[in-house]
């Protein structure tokens, strides 16, 4: 039987709400599952100490190192990372990272298959970057390099020669290029950050809205599409995400009311370019990825933009995917178990 251990920082299983949907759907599936932390490893007996889900309760016991991990987080220190290194040198892992927005970025521009997707976006080492895209561009984005959840996104907007509109947050201001550059420069020392043009899909009522697309190795090995969900900002907000308030619908729903007769073709376009971009994507880095959420907007000439990809997405609120999403999961790591042991 096969067996998978899911690696965690948290001590708690039953403080991490996927641990129980991912016990639940290997037992469902006939595996051996159970969650445990670095700091359970013992590396000399060649044992862990983790735990199982049994009766309604978790139950701490002895498993031997499994056949494939499920690495759900990061090692959190030094040590943790010592065992956390141990381990990935013997034993197959589920998910491999795919880097920060400008690794991924400049891996499809170079692969070129994609490129015409990609927005025009640089890394903002000095104000002088900045300068060059407004003046070509009009209206740009800045954000962090490895931020998450739509956080830290700044919209720009050059209004005349020397006047400038800017929404931080949904807070809106005017300044001219002296009080801006005065702003940004500081800004650009302390964290790394990119500058990308801004390209928006807004609905009939003007809320910015992009598409997630989740999509996962299935036991075959083999991309599917666990979901597809449009992410609609608030009134006035320059990004989609739900940790700034955004909110979901079901994609048909969606679909018709915004597109109207098209709306079956755009459905299906996205999920085309789900499975060939995750596939394309796949193939540009040597370890293989199991899971991917990509944001992707449409203009309103009906052009795809890919706004960027996310490893370890996490599921919509709308629905109730954590199961979908397990049983995605487990039957991959079956799969990775039984290819290694081929």
């Amino acid at each position: 039987m096969t067996l998978i251990g899911m690696l965690h920082h948290r001590r708690d299983p039953s403080k991490v709400r996927k641990a129980y949907a991912y016990a639940a759907v290997a037992k469902a599936e006939g595996v051996t599952f159970f969650y445990f932390t670095p700091g359970k490893v013992n590396i000399k007996q060649q044992i862990i100490l983790g735990k199982a889900y049994e009766n309604g309760q978790w139950i701490e016991k002895e498993f031997p190192f499994p056949d494939v991990i499920y690495n759900a987080s990061y090692p959190e220190s030094e040590k943790t990372k010592h065992i956390f290194d141990y381990l990935y040198d013997r034993i197959p892992f589920t998910s491999h990272s795919i880097g920060d927005k400008l690794t991924v970025y400049n891996r499809i521009k170079k692969a070129n298959k994609f490129k015409q997707y990609l927005i025009p976006f640089y890394e903002l080492t000095n104000v002088q970057i900045f300068i060059d895209m407004v003046k070509r561009y009009q209206k740009v984005i800045i954000k962090p390099l490895s931020g998450h959840q739509g956080g830290g996104v700044v919209f720009i907007e050059k209004e005349g020669s020397n006047h400038y509109k800017m929404n931080d947050a949904g807070l809106e201001s005017s300044m001219n290029e002296k009080q801006l550059l005065d702003w940004l420069s500081p800004k650009i020392q302390e964290r790394d950050y990119v500058v990308q043009q801004f390209i928006t899909s807004q609905t009939k009522a003007g809320h910015v809205f992009d598409f997630r697309l989740h999509v996962q190795k299935n036991g075959e090995g083999k991309w599917v599409i666990t979901s597809i969900y449009p992410r609609i900002g608030r009134l006035g907000t320059i990004t989609s995400n739900m940790g700034s308030g955004g909110y979901s619908t079901y994609l048909d729903t969606f679909l018709q009311h915004e597109f109207g007769d098209s709306w079956y073709d755009i459905q299906r376009y996205l999920e085309q370019f789900a499975l060939s971009f995750s596939n394309h994507f796949d193939s540009l880095y040597e370890d293989e990825l199991d899971e991917l959420g990509i944001d992707v907007g449409i203009d309103a000439n009906q052009k795809l933009w890919l706004f960027e990809v996310n490893w370890r997405p996490g599921p919509p609120n709308i629905y109730s995917l954590e199961l979908d999403v397990a049983k995605n999961t487990i039957l991959y790591a079956k799969y990775l178990a039984d290819t290694n042991k081929r």
